[in-house]
């Protein structure tokens, strides 16, 4: 009987640390999550999994690929792409697109942060699906002549930083590599193109 009531305590204890989890992150995140949790898993998923540049995208139809997932959410960060993991790995996709760290970087975290989070995603997506191919993307590069986001586009140097230690990481680990940054860029500068 003993040993019934410690389990009941521990199952009371682990919901209700992670409704307070959820709750961190916020109504959207957690809409967000919620519907994803509940779309059926299809094999031979390809997972687009990040935050605002993920999410506002459709990714079937820019691909023509009914393979394709869109699992965006908007102003998400390394621990909450980590919080939701488990619905993205439990259909073994083929193949998962990341890309997050700007929100992390606009948030105060840290660079090393930032970069130990994006690995760690990666890392645990290998864990829990060891077939998965894992394509890390390099975070976009900012531009302050838009006038928005004033937390994001003062993040260049660190920006660059978490880039070139993915590159690395990504290298040396067998994880791919997606060197969005240098698409982005106008040339000669470390700006966004606009």
């Amino acid at each position: 009987m003993k040993h019934k009531a410690n389990l009941l305590l521990l199952a009371i204890f682990i919901g209700i640390s992670a409704f307070a989890q959820s709750e961190k992150f916020g109504t959207y995140y957690n809409q967000r999550r919620t519907l994803f949790e509940l779309l059926p898993d299809t094999k031979k998923e390809i997972v687009f999994l990040g935050n605002i540049i993920t999410d506002g995208s459709e990714w079937i139809e820019l691909f023509s690929n009914k393979h394709c997932k869109n699992r965006g959410i908007s102003g998400d960060v390394t621990e909450g792409v980590l919080f939701r993991l488990d619905e993205v790995t439990r259909s073994k996709p083929i193949k998962v697109f990341l890309l997050i760290g700007i929100n992390d970087l606009a948030r105060g975290i840290s660079k090393d942060s930032v970069f130990a989070g994006i690995c760690k995603i990666a890392e645990n997506i290998r864990s829990a699906s060891p077939k998965t191919k894992v394509y890390v993307q390099s975070i976009f590069p900012v531009n302050a002549s838009f006038g928005k986001f004033e937390n994001h586009v003062n993040k260049g140097a660190e920006v660059l930083f978490i880039n070139s230690e993915l590159q690395k990481w990504c290298s040396e680990n067998g994880f791919y590599f997606v060197d969005l940054y240098s698409q982005l860029v106008t040339p000669g500068t470390d700006l966004l193109n606009p």
